[in-house]
């Protein structure tokens, strides 16, 4: 990881991420705010339990990724003609510790501005509740697993009895293999094959997808709990339920979340060519998943319209974090 430019950083700023030491970051969820203030929640509090109030989304590197994916709503540095050959200067490493006590001082500036006796629409309980972090999502932006002591990272969660969710795009095989598991591991999975993959994620690495087919082997040999997540883009990669179908059953995940791309951030930069008509309906989202179910063992088991995403397993009863 190179030196965060100022150029990015001021921007992140102005998007409201809480720069941590040199290379990492935490952001307000939107369901952070509609959980305190409206009482409405993430999809993920609603599949598996974890309370929207309280989960920290974080990321230890904030900007460096594998792939320049067109969907991606973070920024990307090519989207302000930043381009990294400019700067060749390494940023220190920041340790687990210093990385999640700073995301956590940040969270609490964050929830600050909901304390009740300004905003009256929050209660005390939960807002008290939200200072007590439950779980870290380790995906606000950029690849995790780049940040080079992501198995600490993930232990120094654990050790302060923090449910840990991570997201990998799936290029970096041989560091999943060897990092400690958190309690559910994220994949995405973009593209039935080769050819939608390198035009959907635009791969930074030559053998991105061979990288991926190889994170999907592994799967079976993980104790936690698995994910395959969809971005399904309407004209780009929502085709081929067959060929998704297929991947999943290779990778036998927990579960596989097939979910709509959503027209938002820097995703709608003129250089990633999408427009709000790539964004799908609910409605196509579930048909789409119920043509996966058909091709493969899983079947749906809960969805939620708000997010325009579909829960599919091969088990009905689902175990939620408590």
């Amino acid at each position: 990881m190179e030196e965060l430019p100022k150029e990015i950083k001021a921007l992140l700023k102005k998007q409201k991420y809480h720069i941590v030491g040199h290379h990492s970051g935490i952001k307000k969820c939107r369901w952070t705010h509609l959980s305190l203030v409206e009482g409405r929640t993430c999809y993920k509090e609603k599949f598996y339990g974890v309370k929207s109030h309280r989960c920290m989304q974080i990321s230890p590197s904030l900007i460096w990724c594998t792939h320049s994916c067109r969907f991606c709503w973070r920024i990307q540095p090519q989207d302000i003609d930043f381009y990294w050959k400019q700067t060749k200067i390494e940023v220190p490493l920041d340790d687990p510790k210093t990385i999640l006590d700073g995301c956590v001082h940040e969270w609490r500036r964050i929830l600050s501005g909901y304390k009740p006796t300004s905003h009256e629409s929050v209660s005390w309980k939960k807002w008290e509740e939200a200072n007590d972090p439950f779980s870290v999502a380790i995906s606000l932006s950029g690849e995790p697993l780049l940040y080079p002591r992501i198995s600490d990272l993930i232990l120094e969660c654990k050790r302060r009895d923090l449910i840990t969710f991570l997201v990998s795009n799936g290029t970096l095989p041989d560091v999943l293999a060897k990092i400690e598991e958190p309690d559910q591991l994220y994949v995405s999975l973009i593209a039935p094959d080769k050819e939608s993959y390198k035009s959907t994620c635009r791969p930074l690495i030559s053998d991105g997808w061979e990288r991926f087919n190889q994170t999907l082997e592994s799967f079976n040999s993980l104790k936690s709990r698995t994910v395959l997540r969809l971005t399904l883009v309407d004209g780009l990669n929502l085709k081929n339920p067959e060929g998704f179908a297929r991947l999943i059953d290779r990778a036998n995940p927990t579960f596989v979340e097939a979910k709509a791309y959503m027209f938002l951030g820097f995703s709608r930069k003129k250089g990633r060519q999408l427009t709000l008509e790539n964004m799908p309906s609910h409605e196509k989202i579930r048909e789409f998943a119920k043509e996966i179910a058909v091709h493969s063992g899983y079947e749906i088991v809960d969805e939620s319209i708000q997010s325009r995403v579909v829960l599919l397993s091969k088990s009905k009863n689902v175990e939620k974090f408590s």
